[in-house]
């Protein structure tokens, strides 16, 4: 078993979950990023509302109907299990009332910038007669309005294609579903997740797509019926998409003039945290190598380009070396000034933006995954991992790692949990990040280096 400290809202929930009973996501590896369909949000169909799927007769019911091949309560799982149903109330509580004091609005629970990601925040036009804004972040805002694929939908005569043809998200793509996730959990043009928004008391926003697949209460059973339906791939190619379309996101950001500034300052949301707010008695600053600035400044935030330079170290080494030097370059680029970052930031989003669809179609080998494991593991042995960020992106890569080496059979089932008790050590030292200790982080790496040393 191993703990994790996330959650969607960036407030600190304890999920325990166990492989044998958290349904893993499969994903299709084949669609290509700029065949992505519109986000949920961006499209014109209208949304009917979390009611339309919650009959007893779709999948509202307590048992699934003979030879049905879903199990038929996934909105029961939804309104109980899933924090998303709960995103908009999370927007009456006494620290979102603070939040919305802090910036000047009036109320969290109406205010656009706070509808957008803890609620199904389309326009009104776009409201059907049932749909409810308090129903939270509902199936809609995952699986797109449901106006065009319902009725195919619940046909009985359509299959999965036919439902992605008439509309519905293909959430079970790992480029498709990153993009989704990462329009809350990181933010686009159309709704972004400021330095003042966290000034004013938002927490933290943190993300890593297999990991937050995996935490995530599965509303479906990975069966002979849903793999025929939607052929799967491992949780590192998750990983690995998901790392890609984090650093595009970031590049992207930071080359989008509506939010690369804040006045005078660059936009700080896409500088680390931790480099800044940290108690000043806690001095845990040490050089890298991957970034080649001193101390004192703030450093922007590298931690999934680390686990990029990790992947592409395996997969193309060429152009490991062009992303590690142009990552050095926008590291000592915000130092001198806007234009400069402007000009680092598209230099390295040339070879990084490539490596979408690489990931997404290549085929992982057994040889990969172990390089991989190791890769992630001698990183943090060389102090990449001084600061809090890298090391739970590291932590959560080598859960997913391990994960995918399960479900290919390169580990047996003992094995795997032999090695998962071990990497919970790494969960520990980062479940708060106020308490970091670098050397206890380094000190799991090298007993989790010697476990898996015989792979």
């Amino acid at each position: 078993m191993r703990e994790l400290f996330i959650d969607m809202r960036g407030t600190v929930t304890t999920f325990k979950f166990l492989a044998a009973i958290i349904p893993h996501f499969i994903l299709i590896a084949g669609a290509l990023a700029q065949q992505s369909p519109p986000l949920p949000f961006t499209e014109t169909t209208p949304h009917l509302g979390v009611a339309s799927c919650a009959g007893s007769s779709c999948h509202g019911a307590l048992e699934p109907w003979e030879n049905s091949t879903v199990a038929q309560r996934e909105f029961i799982t939804w309104e109980e299990k899933d924090p998303h149903s709960s995103a908009y109330q999370t927007l009456l509580s006494e620290d979102s009332k603070r939040i919305a004091f802090n910036l000047g609005l009036p109320n969290a629970h109406e205010a656009d910038i706070c509808l957008d990601c803890h609620a199904d925040n389309v326009p009104l036009e776009r409201r059907a007669k049932g749909f409810q804004i308090s129903d939270g972040v509902g199936c809609e805002a995952c699986h797109g309005g449901a106006v065009n694929w319902l009725g195919v939908h619940i046909s009985g005569k359509a299959d999965h294609h036919t439902n992605l043809a008439a509309g519905l998200y293909p959430t079970e793509e790992p480029v498709a579903r990153a993009k989704l996730c990462l329009s809350c959990h990181f933010g686009t043009k159309d709704r972004f997740i400021t330095h003042r928004i966290m000034g004013a008391g938002h927490p933290r926003l943190a993300f890593e797509l297999d990991t937050y697949s995996w935490t995530q209460p599965g509303h479906f059973e990975i069966d002979a019926d849903y793999r025929e339906r939607k052929p799967g791939i491992s949780s590192i190619q998750v990983w690995a998409v998901g790392q890609a379309i984090a650093v595009d996101s970031l590049l992207d950001a930071m080359l989008d003039p509506n939010r690369n500034q804040d006045g005078i300052f660059p936009e700080l949301v896409f500088f680390d945290c931790h480099a800044c707010h940290h108690p000043m008695s806690n001095v845990r600053w040490a050089p890298r190598d991957s970034h080649g600035i001193g101390p004192g400044v703030p450093r922007i935030y590298d931690a999934n380009l680390i686990m990029l330079g990790v992947l592409t170290k395996r997969l193309d080494p060429a152009a490991a070396k062009r992303i590690a030097a142009k990552t050095i370059a926008l590291h000592k680029a915000s130092l001198e000034g806007h234009a400069s970052v402007l000009s680092a930031a598209a230099a390295l989003r040339e070879d990084t933006s490539a490596l979408i669809n690489r990931f997404a179609m290549h085929k992982f080998t057994a040889d990969d995954m172990k390089a991989l494991m190791a890769g992630v593991l001698d990183e943090g042995i060389r102090g990449e991992y001084v600061d809090y960020a890298a090391a739970e992106q590291a932590t959560m890569a080598m859960s997913a790692i391990l994960q995918a080496m399960a479900d290919d059979g390169i580990l047996n089932r003992a094995r795997h949990s032999e090695l998962t008790r071990v990497l919970d050590a790494c969960f520990e030292t980062i479940k708060d990040d106020g308490k970091y200790d670098p050397r206890q982080f380094l000190a799991d790496l090298q007993t989790l280096q010697q476990a898996v040393a015989a792979l």
